[in-house]
């Protein structure tokens, strides 16, 4: 056989179809519903998925500060961050962040499961979380998705 009867696509910026999708992450285990979002902003649902392209979705998520975690996560979870002075480094556990910003648990669970380049930078400015059950994205008409 001397051609092949197929030809293997590649989406680029161009051929992305790019939706707007809305999940709710009230009573959803973290790490669970950080990973299915991930998926999703990366494209991998997608047949025409590539992995060198932004061929994912805008992701919206409300209801983040009713996010659920097992075990003795919210004493013992610790996020550290630095300040960029000598002896700066900075810890807090779940339950303060949960107090003080509730949307930056699930985002920084889904930016450590994105890509560490400079996709994963792009990818990440796909994902918007929001405490509630209200979001400014309503002109975007984002379609709801069930991650059960």
């Amino acid at each position: 056989m001397s051609h092949l009867s197929y030809k293997t696509l590649s989406a680029n910026k161009e051929t992305a179809n790019k939706e707007w999708l809305l999940v709710d992450a009230a009573d959803q285990p973290l790490g669970r519903v950080a990973s299915k979002i991930a998926a999703l902003i990366r494209g991998k649902h997608k047949v025409n998925f590539t992995p060198h392209v932004d061929c994912g979705d805008n992701v919206v998520v409300i209801n983040a500060e009713k996010v659920k975690l097992s075990g003795n996560k919210w004493e013992s979870k610790e996020y550290i961050r630095h300040t960029g002075y000598p002896g700066g480094q900075r810890s807090i556990n779940a339950t303060d962040l949960l107090a003080k910003f509730p949307e930056r648990l699930i985002e920084k669970a889904v930016k450590g499961m994105l890509p560490k380049n400079r996709l994963g930078r792009k990818l990440y400015t796909n994902l918007h979380v929001f405490v509630g059950s209200e979001h400014d994205k309503v002109a975007q008409k984002p379609k709801k998705v069930e991650l059960n």
